[in-house]
């Protein structure tokens, strides 16, 4: 068996600092330039970051203390239940590559997870190797904007241990049992979480590394320590059974980001709403599907609501004409509608929801453009129209099911697929296609249409257009249809050609005695591109 476990070492300020919208979490990202943060509980410093380091506060200072070091602090409530809300997204990440997915630690309801586990082993040779496997997981957590630490070895409480390592970040491997024991007797006895409890006992006895407490007899380390530490050594170098509850991926998605600041523009709302839309990406990721409608929920600061008649909340429904998995699409089809939406009032949690995804398989890489690849691109600029102008806005031309030129197509909007009605009892068309609605093959029709028949002087017979016959090279079409309504067609069509070679498409009615809803004689309909 092959572990890698993921150790989130900063996954509480940075689950925090996710709540603080662009107008309160400064001007850079870089961590050198990032304003000090710090976590309390119990009004002491549990968690700092870099920034915070630099001006003395660490771990176990008062609030106070805190603030006298560093006056601009941000100080926030440790909150173990938004660290397992970004910690499930991780783990949803991991299941796109394997379903065996565990949390470390998983039977302690009241702690939240910061390390998750994989076993890889059967998904080795499908991604290419360990180390290709690791660059993709790499990727895929990317957007969650987690600093994350990865070790593999044949045991997963081994693999946990071995990623909360200090030196972990550049990545611990043991690719057997020995390589295993021989770095974790190195690593500090304080590292198995049971010894930080007997921290400063350990200490005062000498034994500092796990190869220290190992060499004393085991009864009285069980005596004196109990027996939680000899266990969670042992299960770590596969002496005994570590049986782990592996993670379960919800049907439906649904996440929550209660925001540090209220959010009183669009924009700082589109901050919170793309670490959701991350979350979102990796859920469906691990369903192995695309995303076809979801829902961003925006709670509103009650006392800054305008009156009794203000909603409590706004909801904004995305709906896209292909489903993606794409978090930058999502992103700006999302910013389109945000542009567009006033604020009723101030917003304090977002939480976005999703149950309506596509399985499909995923799209293949392509060297050179396909009809496919074009085809996708023409749906997300129709997505983006539809986003920043409104659905009813952008229209197509759909098919009608009428022999009449100017009556076969009607407007709609881009979405809607219009189904072809059948033709009334009655309608002819004496050369249709055998299906009824599509044209004949080989038949030649323009694609410009005049918005009204355009009637042509006539000599000898033969129409003229701009003072010059027409030679007619093809026809007649014949149509006679309409005979329920009042625009009657009984048409003879012909294509002819123009003195300066431009083919046009013109009509004459079909008896000399017939009155069609132009009048008689002929009639310019179309040109020819």
């Amino acid at each position: 068996m092959l572990w890698i476990a993921l150790h989130l070492p900063l996954l509480s300020l940075e689950s925090f600092a996710a709540t603080r919208v662009p107008q309160a979490a400064g001007a850079s990202d870089e961590p050198s330039h990032a304003p000090p943060i710090a976590l309390i509980d119990a009004h002491r410093i549990v968690s700092a970051n870099d920034s915070a380091h630099a001006l003395g506060v660490k771990s176990g200072l008062k609030r106070a203390t805190a603030l006298a070091l560093a006056p601009h602090i941000t100080l926030g409530q440790a909150d173990a239940a938004r660290d397992r809300q970004a910690m499930s997204s991780v783990a949803h990440a991991a299941l796109a590559f394997t379903p065996s997915v565990t949390l470390e630690p998983w039977d302690d309801p009241t702690t939240a997870p910061h390390t998750v586990l994989l076993e890889v082993q059967a998904s080795l040779r499908y991604f290419g190797g360990r180390d290709k496997l690791l660059r993709r997981l790499r990727a895929a957590l990317a957007p969650l904007k987690h600093r994350v630490h990865c070790a593999s070895a044949p045991t997963a409480q081994g693999a946990a241990l071995l990623a909360r390592l200090p030196e972990a970040s550049e990545g611990r491997h043991a690719a057997d049992p020995p390589t295993l024991k021989r770095m974790l007797n190195a690593a500090p006895v304080g590292l198995l979480g049971p010894g930080r409890e007997h921290w400063e006992a350990l200490q005062g006895m000498g034994l500092h590394t796990v190869a220290d407490f190992r060499g004393l007899p085991r009864s009285g380390l069980a005596r004196r320590f109990g027996e939680a530490l000899l266990d969670e050594l042992d299960r770590a170098c596969g002496v005994r059974p570590d049986p782990r509850r592996w993670v379960s991926l919800p049907e439906t998605f649904s996440s929550r980001l209660e925001l540090f600041a209220r959010a009183d523009t669009t924009e700082q709302v589109l901050h919170g709403a793309s670490i959701l839309l991350a979350r979102l990406v990796a859920w469906a990721g691990a369903q192995h599907a695309q995303v076809r409608r979801f829902t961003l929920h925006m709670q509103h600061e009650p006392r800054h609501r305008h009156g009794a008649h203000t909603p409590s909340d706004s909801t904004l429904e995305i709906a896209l004409a292909e489903p993606s998995r794409d978090a930058a699409h999502l992103l700006v089809l999302l910013r389109e509608r945000l542009a567009h939406l006033q604020l009723v009032a101030p917003t304090l949690e977002l939480r976005l929801s999703c149950n309506d995804i596509a399985r499909r398989a995923p799209p293949n890489a392509e060297l050179f453009p396909t009809a496919k690849s074009e085809r996708e691109g023409l749906t997300r600029l129709i997505e983006r129209l539809q986003a920043r102008l409104g659905c009813e806005q952008v229209q197509r031309l759909a098919p009608v099911a009428d022999h009449r030129p100017e009556c076969g197509s009607m407007l709609r909007p881009a979405e809607a697929l219009v189904q072809p009605a059948p033709l009334p009892a009655g309608s002819r068309h004496l050369r249709s296609a055998p299906n009824g609605n599509a044209p004949a093959a080989g038949r030649q029709r323009p694609v410009w249409l005049l918005a009204e028949p355009q009637p042509l002087p006539e000599q000898q017979m033969r129409p003229l257009l701009d003072g010059r016959p027409l030679q007619l090279l093809c026809g007649p079409e014949r149509i006679e249809t309409g005979w329920w309504d009042t625009a009657l067609a009984e048409r003879d069509y012909f294509i002819a050609q123009a003195g300066d070679g431009a083919l046009v498409w013109i009509y004459r009615a079909r008896l000399p005695m017939s009155v069609s809803e132009h009048g008689q004689g002929w009639f310019l309909q179309g040109r020819f591109g």
